[in-house]
Parts: C-alpha cells; sequence; structure tokens
C-alpha cells in the first residue's frame, strides 16, 4: 500500500475509473492524499506514475509512465547552484516559454517546471539529455549551446535507429 499527497486531486477523481483500470489497483481518495493497493508489480506501475502526478503532471501525460521504456526524473535546482532561483527559472523557461518549448520539443519530453525543480518524463534515453542539458543551463551554459546538444543527440538517435536511412517507397516516387 503506497500513499501520496497530490496538489490536483481533482485530475484523479475525474481519471479515477480509467486510473483503476489501467494500473489494475484499487485507488482511495481521501482529502489530498491518494492510496495506492494491488498487487506488487501493479503497485509498483502505479507508484511511478503517482510520483509524477504529485509533481504536478497531468494523469494522460504521467499514465505512459506504465511503459518501461518511460521514465520520469526530477533535477533539484538547488543541488546544481548556488544562485538566485528566479533567475534560473527564468533562465530555464526562456521569454515567452521558448527555452522549455524547445527543450521539449526539441527531445519529445514533457517538462513541467516548479518553484524549485524541474519535472521531466519521457524516453529513457531523452530524459538522460534533456536532464543534461537543465543541469548545463542551471550551471551558466547558454541556451543556444544547450539547443545545439539536444539537436545533436537527437540526430544521433535517429542514426543509430535501425534502417534509418531506409526511406518508405512513398518517398522514392518521383512526381
Amino acid at each position: 500500500m503506497e500513499t501520496f499527497y497530490v496538489k490536483k486531486i481533482q485530475d484523479v477523481k475525474k481519471n479515477l475509473r480509467e486510473l483503476q483500470e489501467k494500473l489494475n489497483v484499487k485507488i482511495s481518495i481521501a482529502k489530498n492524499q491518494v492510496v495506492i493497493e494491488g498487487e506488487t508489480l501493479d503497485e509498483y506501475d502505479a507508484t511511478r506514475v503517482f510520483e509524477a502526478v504529485s509533481f504536478g503532471f497531468s494523469v494522460k501525460k504521467s499514465l505512459v509512465l506504465k511503459n518501461e521504456e518511460f521514465q520520469f526524473r526530477v533535477v533539484k535546482i538547488k543541488d546544481h547552484t548556488r544562485r538566485n532561483l528566479a533567475e534560473i527559472k527564468s533562465r530555464l523557461i526562456g521569454k515567452k516559454g521558448k527555452t522549455r518549448r524547445i527543450f521539449a520539443d526539441t527531445s519529445g519530453c514533457d517538462i513541467l517546471i516548479t518553484e524549485a525543480e524541474v519535472g521531466i518524463i519521457g524516453d529513457v534515453q531523452d530524459v538522460q539529455n534533456v536532464e543534461t542539458a537543465i543541469i548545463n543551463l542551471i550551471r551558466g551554459s547558454k541556451q543556444t549551446n544547450m539547443y545545439k546538444f539536444l539537436e545533436k543527440q537527437n540526430t544521433r538517435k535517429k542514426e543509430d535507429t535501425p534502417f534509418a536511412d531506409i526511406k518508405p517507397a512513398s518517398l522514392n516516387k518521383r512526381k
């Protein structure tokens, strides 16, 4: 049995039936606490999902964590700098959310920035790359350098994918 404190409890209540079906656990809600009961492996999957939900991600985004190829990771800003939190947060978000959006779009990860932490949900390799970029940005690297880093990692990932050089038959046809 696991217990979680969830700020956005309405999202959990709204998706309660779906959560219980997909996670194969019994979920009890009391105020802002969620209690999970079930088989050990099912509880483990539910724990992964509810860690992300309690961080602030939506239930829909958090449910991808049921798949073992996805992971949730938290970067604590203060672990990597002594500088002003507000200044670091603004660097992570960027003008009108540009930096966060580019990191998310380039990596394919969901990124949520709170007061003192950054939450990341995505494919294991992509999460590692984004985490590296975020930590470097916190430590003072330029945003453009981190964009280039993520693009380079994305290119490598595509090159390492089997059959990446084979184009679909529809692209080989001439017009």
